[in-house]
């Protein structure tokens, strides 16, 4: 067994120490982070300029780009054989609802899942890594469980959200779909020291759809939410209106 571990807080992130240690016995372990912090980059990859991946002190290898660029750099050329297993974090926050769609977290484990490998992204709910050891044995017990099980066939991709309390008081795991959220706060608008107007982007939305099997209820009520993704984005149920639609707007042929 081989795990491959990415975040995107850095590679100095207590988030991603603690993955590491939760990893630790379960197989050979690489480790492949972006220098500095990198929330919200979601999938980007970095083309316009070439990367640097160096080595640190503890043997964690760490690149200046994206969560996506660490694990695909790791896939199609740093490591020297293919992992059985991606994971990303511990975030240093929630990663649910449509924070999927921004997470470099999220993304990390989603390129390891392109490549056709089982992937699995850990979050703790609240920033401040107050109840980071529980998130620690949370991740621990979840992928001993997947090596010893595997829940499906071929690659699958996971979202696990940690509610921020003690081990103890934790309600156990719920399988959940994603949650939404309202739009999010308006930008702040500041001015630099010339005089200029600079934006700082405003703050997530409140949750809008949280009710019961969605990950926001799951982590309000205490229990560790375990979402499984997919990158096909098609609204499937709506594809035969727009072929109807296209038909009556004439564009239905040549």
């Amino acid at each position: 067994m081989r795990i491959l571990v990415a975040n995107d807080d850095g590679y100095l992130a207590p988030g991603l120490a603690a993955l590491v240690e939760a990893c630790r016995g379960l197989g050979e372990l690489d480790v492949v982070a972006p220098e500095q912090n990198s929330s919200g980059t979601s999938n980007a990859l970095t083309l316009q300029r070439p990367l640097s991946v160096w080595t640190a002190a503890n043997g964690y290898r760490y690149l200046n780009g994206t969560p996506s660029d660490c694990v695909h750099v790791a896939l199609t050329g740093l490591l020297p054989q293919r992992p059985d297993l991606v994971v990303s974090g511990i975030n240093n926050g929630a990663n649910m609802g449509d924070d999927t769609l921004y997470s470099g977290t999220v993304a990390a484990a989603m390129e390891g899942y392109l490549f056709g490998i089982p992937s699995i992204a850990f979050s703790l709910s609240e920033k401040g890594w107050t109840h980071l050891d529980t998130a620690a044995r949370v991740a621990r017990r979840l992928i001993e469980q997947v090596i010893a099980l595997p829940p499906v066939p071929g690659a699958w991709l996971l979202n696990v959200n940690i509610p921020d309390r003690h081990y103890e008081d934790l309600r156990g795991l719920r399988t959940t779909r994603l949650g939404r959220r309202h739009a999010s706060e308006p930008v702040i608008r500041q001015s630099n020291p010339r005089g200029e107007p600079i934006y700082w982007i405003g703050a997530a939305g409140d949750a809008r759809e949280a009710g019961a099997g969605t990950d926001f209820h799951a982590v309000a009520q205490g229990h560790v939410s375990v979402t499984p993704l997919q990158v096909d984005l098609t609204d499937h149920a709506c594809l035969p209106a727009w072929g109807s639609w296209l038909e009556r707007a004439g564009g239905g042929g040549r």
